[in-house]
């Protein structure tokens, strides 16, 4: 059977990739973790026999942010060779040892 007779599959991520994909057109200038979500959906979807409209949408999503597949290649491989680690962000750090006084009595 001929691969364009066979109905096209669902993905099971389909729901939250949709949502991803949307946020990331909406997005002008992408930050590192954008290019990462967006090289992992590429991924995840090359040669997958369906979500034909959410793998054109990573297709626009790449001419919006004016890359091609092998710049974003580039760019996430840096991205990752630099530390970047999904879901750990850099937070700021409180100065002192976060010990609330004001609760104390005052001698």
């Amino acid at each position: 059977m001929p691969a364009s007779d066979q109905p096209e599959q669902q993905h099971p991520l389909y729901a939250s990739d949709r949502e991803l994909v949307d946020s990331l057109l909406a997005t002008q200038q992408p930050a590192d973790g954008q290019l990462v979500d967006l090289g992992r959906l590429l991924m995840r979807y090359a040669g997958f026999p369906g979500a034909l409209d959410l793998q054109d949408d990573l297709q626009k999503t790449l001419r919006l942010w004016g890359l091609s597949q092998a710049e974003l290649n580039q760019r996430c491989r840096a991205i990752w060779a630099a530390g970047y680690r999904p879901g750990v962000e850099a937070q700021e750090q409180a100065v002192g040892s976060g010990f609330d006084t004001a609760d104390q009595d005052s001698p």
